[in-house]
């Protein structure tokens, strides 16, 4: 069975187009709210949404997300909830979602028991920053099961062998850190990023999209004219919170410039 995830990006493809893909961290400042961006981006022609799992110590998130973290933390918003708040979502949209969680919160709740909840709630994929695939066999074996898509991610720094390992590993996209460092750091146009992007597909052919350090429609332009998907999240949530009613206007743009 074909996941929503690739089905998106077998039909991008098609029309010549790349994905959209905006980051929001759930809970922040409540899921109900999330609720509401969620339905917002995708009528502004997001194509994927990623979302955030806050966690006491986000190791490759920047002082934006962090921040995000502690506020869904404060309002009580756990693992559970957001596969449960998934699920209601379900009833309004049929948008692919892939999480963005910490391996700790999964432990805790058990790989198998989150692959299986996660599905049947309507997720589509799973990102785990801090579970590299060489220790990540049990997850990948429940996730084929239910066709819970694995994302893996690879960076600036990554050999021949850790890339033709993430490749063989992930299913729906594979995730390029554009950048060595935290997420909202500087992203560099310099031509580095079509140069690794271009190393990755001699090992595959997944669609490949690339995030950490995409702030300006300019550079969401630029990146989508080497990878298959612009994934935007640090700009995002900050504007959310300082600047919430150019939100919006801010998202279409986006989406105008990754064509």
């Amino acid at each position: 069975m074909i996941s929503r995830i690739r089905e998106t990006f077998k039909e991008l493809k098609k029309k010549g187009k790349k994905a959209f893909i905006p980051y929001f961290m759930a809970g922040d400042p409540s899921l109900e709210s999330t609720k509401d961006i969620v339905q917002m981006i995708e009528e502004c022609g997001a194509d994927i949404v990623e979302l955030g799992v806050p966690f006491t110590d986000p190791l490759a998130d920047g002082p934006t997300i962090q921040r995000a973290s502690e506020r869904a933390l404060n309002a009580g918003v756990t693992l559970k909830k957001v596969i449960a708040f998934v699920k209601n979502l379900r009833q309004n949209t049929q948008i692919p979602v892939v999480l963005m969680t910490y391996y700790n919160p999964v432990f805790k709740y058990g790989e198998e028991h989150f692959v299986r909840d996660a599905k049947d709630a309507g997720v589509d994929g799973v990102i785990i920053p801090d579970l590299p695939p060489d220790e990540a066999g049990s997850l990948i074996r429940s996730s084929r099961k239910t066709s819970l898509d694995t994302v893996f991610l690879l960076a600036p720094t990554s050999t021949p062998e850790r890339i033709k390992k993430v490749a063989k590993a992930s299913r729906g996209f594979i995730y390029y850190v554009s950048v060595t460092g935290i997420t909202g750091s500087r992203l560099l146009l310099d031509g580095s990023i079509e140069t690794l992007v271009s190393e990755i597909r001699k090992y595959t052919d997944k669609p490949i999209a690339v995030g950490f350090g995409v702030s300006t429609p300019e550079e969401a332009s630029a990146v989508s004219k080497v990878s298959d998907g612009v994934i935007v999240g640090s700009a995002i949530v900050k504007r959310l919170h300082e600047s919430p009613d150019d939100l919006k206007r801010y998202i279409i743009s986006l989406r105008e410039a990754i064509q």
